[in-house]
């Protein structure tokens, strides 16, 4: 049932009292993000599409149950949900699709659904008529890393026959940008920061020595520092999906790393490549598409490389622009796909790593609300906690002021609590944070019980001047963390090098694929949802208690978090160790 808000009964008092239509502001910004420029109203003929999240029928339902169910030592530990089950939850109640589609009628436009869930819809309409009903004003912005203005609007409301039916109006007053630390690979400020830590090399057998420092990590390395079995696994409907963007990994490329660094595995072995979205994706530039695939490429390549006979799925969302708002379109996408799958994929590994304020509130509890229905469905949801330490999801010395300024910037989708965020890690003896790891605590959402007194106890340990500014009482990140500095690849026929929490997601989902392989084959519930078990089992990882995450190109001396005994926001609890999760997955 919908109980109005303060705000919507003084907007019923006041519009009622004046005559005019009845709206409530759903979200407004004072101005544009620094960047962005308005080149003056949109034409109201243009149509726009409007995506609306339409309220769930019981949310927090569906959150206690996830408690539940997660949590070691319940009755009903790991007895996850069904498609259907965690549909009951998530759809829009009769009251509410009617109310949405009642308004749509009167104005003369028609919904689209396009959710299995029935929880998000569409409506194409005149600027001219979304001013007029929404309370707005559309304006066309530019913005320098933008091939085309966007339009998008300062304040949206909603009509009082749609209070409490929809969440989210999008894109509406989103904006996000590439003057700061965003998404992996995507913007020019990413790519400068990744194309610093590039190099070629080539493999030499003193490799094996496996310092990752000097010499880089490679699969093999990996098996030994986290003691991961190369026997194959043997389960047929476990599976990882790695997601990508605009593209996917190159098979010949996949094919020589597998000759190069698991001989041991056929190299013809491959992925099966699933595409979404858009049926005419944007058109991306090409120094972008090479960065793209770059990252699909790394991706894949650790994730067949090092969970051995698992197989792997690669999901390529396409979305019609690449306008800096095309990655919020592209989260809700690859939720929307997962949701329809009778038997999805067991774990899941996304290396992209916008800020949590890059997308607007109500579309960022969106998107974490929806990856709470997936964990529901027993699937393990990764995520690399970004690249820019303290800073975001890149840090940029060429931003003015940014390695000076002490408010400490959020990586999303790491912040949400129903994923596990993983960070990273180099260097063997000892292993230590590596400085560009990403780690902090949500401006959005609060600490989940399974990491409350963990975090506690790191922010008993952080001194009361300490400058950096945080959020306390917030969602806690990274959960775990494994090697992320100086790892070979291939792209384009060439061995590179590189490092960065790309290669930290993958490589954990393969550990967490691995031990899924052993508990179906002996008839055992998967993972599913990982972190209450994680921090009932620190003793299954390795504390690392070494590094400053200032990032990647910030100085050393920049404020920043330390790593320290137990969890902190580095490396959270600390890197695995396989034979003990192992243990500790049949312990349950």
């Amino acid at each position: 049932m919908f109980f109005p808000t303060l705000a919507h009964i003084l907007a019923l008092l006041i519009t009622a009292a004046s005559g005019i239509p009845q709206l409530a502001v759903h979200e407004r910004r004072s101005a544009a993000p620094l960047g962005f420029a308005s080149l003056g109203a949109a034409p109201d003929s243009d149509v726009l599409t409007l995506r609306f999240a339409l309220t769930p029928k019981n949310i927090s339902g569906l959150e206690q149950r996830l408690v539940s169910i997660s949590t070691p030592g319940n009755p009903d530990f790991r007895e996850w949900l069904s498609k259907e089950e965690v549909k009951a939850f998530v759809q829009p109640s009769n009251e509410t699709v009617n109310a949405f589609n009642s308004f749509a009628l009167a104005n003369g436009l028609t919904p689209t659904v396009l959710s299995p869930h029935g929880d998000w819809v569409s409506l194409n309409l005149t600027v001219a008529t979304a001013n007029k009903l929404f309370g707005a004003s559309f304006q066309k912005f530019e913005h320098r890393s933008l091939a085309q203005p966007i339009t998008r609007t300062l304040s949206i409301s909603l009509p009082s026959e749609l209070f409490g039916h929809v969440e989210v109006v999008h894109p509406s007053t989103s904006f996000s940008t590439s003057d700061s630390p965003t998404s992996h690979l995507m913007f020019p400020s990413s790519r400068r920061n990744l194309e610093k830590r590039l190099t070629v090399t080539k493999r030499t057998e003193e490799e094996e020595v496996c310092d990752g420092v000097e010499i880089p990590m490679t699969p093999v390395c990996l098996q030994k520092l986290y003691r991961v079995p190369s026997t194959p696994a043997t389960q047929a409907n476990n599976s990882i999906m790695v997601t990508g963007y605009w593209t996917s990994p190159n098979r010949s490329d996949l094919s020589t790393f597998l000759q190069d660094y698991r001989p041991d595995i056929p190299s013809n072995t491959t992925y099966d490549l699933i595409e979404i979205g858009a049926e005419e994706g944007a058109e991306v530039p090409p120094e972008n598409a090479a960065l793209l695939q770059l990252e699909a490429n790394l991706d894949v390549q650790y994730a067949l490389g090092l969970a051995t006979g698992v197989p792997v799925q690669f999901l390529s969302v396409n979305t019609p622009s690449l306008d800096n708002d095309a990655f919020a379109t592209a989260f809700v996408e690859t939720s929307m796909y997962l949701d329809g799958l009778e038997d999805p994929p067991l774990v899941v590994t996304t290396s992209y790593a916008p800020t949590e304020t890059d997308f607007g509130e109500s579309m960022t509890r969106k998107i974490c609300n929806s990856y709470l229905a997936l964990g529901a469905r027993g699937i393990s949801l990764l995520f690399g906690s970004g690249d820019g330490g303290v800073r975001g999801g890149h840090d940029n010395s060429n931003i003015p002021g940014l390695c000076e300024n002490n408010d400490f910037l959020v990586v999303f989708p790491a912040s949400c609590p129903w994923v596990t965020a993983v960070g990273g890690t180099e260097g063997i003896h000892p292993e230590v944070a590596t400085n560009l790891t990403g780690g902090g605590f949500s401006n959005l959402f609060p600490r989940p019980w399974y990491q409350i007194d963990a975090v506690q106890t790191f922010l008993n340990t952080v001194p009361d001047d300490f400058p950096g500014q945080f959020n306390k009482s917030g969602r806690a990140y990274p959960d775990v963390s494994v090697q992320a500095g100086n790892l070979n690849f291939i792209f384009r026929e060439l061995t590179m090098q590189s490092g960065g929490t790309s290669f930290s997601g993958p490589i954990f989902a393969s550990i967490i694929s691995l031990i899924n392989d052993r508990l179906i084959a002996a008839g055992r519930p998967v993972l599913g949802f990982l972190n209450p078990w994680i921090y009932a089992n620190a003793d299954a990882f390795t504390d690392i208690t070494e590094g400053h995450n200032s990032g990647y190109e910030c100085p050393t001396e920049s404020v920043a978090f330390d790593a320290s005994k137990g969890w902190d926001p580095l490396t959270g609890i600390g890197t695995p160790v396989f034979d003990k999760l192992l243990a500790a997955a049949f312990e349950c």
